[in-house]
């Protein structure tokens, strides 16, 4: 007897990418215009409520039967990925990917336009006390970081905001769940229109010296470095290690 719990988990399973409640619903629907009688009418009766329990339901059953892999939500929605203890086995599956490394200061202005985005890049510089032309260039590459506008003041400069990739690298499904978003969101900083001595007495000069990238630097796997594998490897918040190969 075919159930929804296997339906989604066969969806889950097949998919290259994350998928949402609304998605599933849709897929299921089409799919009972193949099915048996007795099947099709206990299908065409769900909804993404029911859908989205049966999300939470294979959550915790994987989580109860200690299997290797995890059911995730993630900010496009849900996917199967590997645990986090098993990634050293799953890279030397796929020896070919190297990660990019990124160092302390792209870490540093990262976590800078991810809590105050959208933000400029003279703003981002008042902040850390260095230029960071070479640093935000980097995150654009990457895909991290988007350019989001122009803000409204004299000269117009470019803002600055984080991408769908940032939020999923770091397994995070909105900007609240940064540790102690509210917080450093109205912490008081320097902006671009503060005067040079005044950013002079600001604690973030001493970061000036970190600009070269340092050895313990965090890796981070480029957009266009995925894979269509069927295991993908969650973060690891220990180390800011984070490869991932999407479950094909």
């Amino acid at each position: 007897m075919v159930t929804l719990k296997a339906v989604v988990e066969a969806l889950l399973f097949s998919s290259q990418k994350p998928l949402t409640p609304k998605e599933i619903l849709q897929v299921v629907r089409l799919g009972t215009e193949y099915a048996g009688e007795e099947e099709a009418a206990d299908l065409v009766k769900i909804t993404e409520e029911s859908i989205q329990a049966t999300l939470q339901s294979l959550t915790s059953e994987y989580t109860e039967l200690g299997r290797s892999f995890q059911l995730v939500e993630q900010v496009s929605g849900w996917q199967l990925s590997t645990r986090p203890d098993y990634q050293i086995w799953v890279r030397q599956l796929f020896p070919e990917l190297r990660p990019t490394r990124l160092s302390p200061p792209a870490l540093e202005t990262l976590a800078i336009v991810a809590y105050r985005q959208p933000i400029t890049k003279g703003d981002i510089e008042a902040i850390r006390g260095v230029t960071v032309d070479g640093v935000m260039q980097k995150l654009l590459d990457l895909g991290l970081v988007k350019i989001a506008g122009r803000a409204e003041i004299p000269g117009r400069p470019l803002l600055y905001e984080t991408t769908l990739h940032f939020m999923e690298h770091f397994g995070l499904k909105n900007l609240n769940e940064l540790p102690n978003a509210p917080e450093l969101r109205s912490l008081a900083l320097p902006s671009a229109k503060i005067s040079a001595e005044a950013q002079s007495n600001n604690p973030a000069d001493a970061l000036a010296t970190a600009e070269s990238p340092e050895p313990n630097a965090t890796d981070i796997r480029e957009p266009e470095a995925e894979t269509e594998a069927k295991v993908a490897v969650a973060p690891d918040p220990s180390d800011h290690q984070h490869d991932s190969t999407e479950r094909g």
